[in-house]
C-alpha cells in the first residue's frame, strides 16, 4: 500500500462510533480501528460509508478518555465481508491531536 498520511500511524486497540454531519440524519455506526496518526484513522466497519461525506466521531483512547473529532472520508476498499476506511481528520482540536502523539511516543518506547 503506498503511504499517504503525513504523520506516523500506530494501531490503537479501541472502538470509535461515528455519526454522519448535515444530513439531519441521526444514526450511529461502530467501527474497529486498525492505525491512527495525528492527521488521520484507518478503520473498519460493515456498514458502507461514503468517499467525502463527514462524520462526527467520539474516540475512546487507551486512557478510556473520549477525543471528539470530525473526520471525512478519503478512501474505501472492500476487505471480505466488512469495508476498509481512511479518513482525515478536519476538526480536532490541537491538543487532542498531541494526545495521539504521547500514546505514539509510549508505544515506541514499550517496544524498544
Amino acid at each position: 500500500m503506498d503511504e499517504r498520511r503525513k504523520n506516523k500511524r500506530t494501531s490503537m486497540p479501541s472502538k470509535l462510533v461515528i455519526k454522519r454531519l448535515g444530513d439531519g440524519e441521526d444514526y450511529q455506526v461502530s467501527i474497529e480501528i486498525t492505525d491512527v496518526s495525528k492527521s488521520g484513522i484507518g478503520f473498519e466497519c460493515k456498514e458502507q460509508l461514503q468517499v467525502g461525506e463527514v462524520y462526527e466521531a467520539l474516540l475512546t483512547i487507551w486512557t478510556k478518555e473520549v477525543i471528539h473529532a470530525i473526520l471525512r472520508i478519503v478512501r474505501v476498499e472492500m476487505r471480505e465481508k466488512r469495508y476498509s476506511y481512511g479518513a482525515v481528520f478536519v476538526g480536532m482540536p490541537d491538543t487532542e491531536s498531541a494526545r495521539i502523539e504521547v500514546y505514539q511516543t509510549i508505544e515506541d518506547i514499550r517496544n524498544k
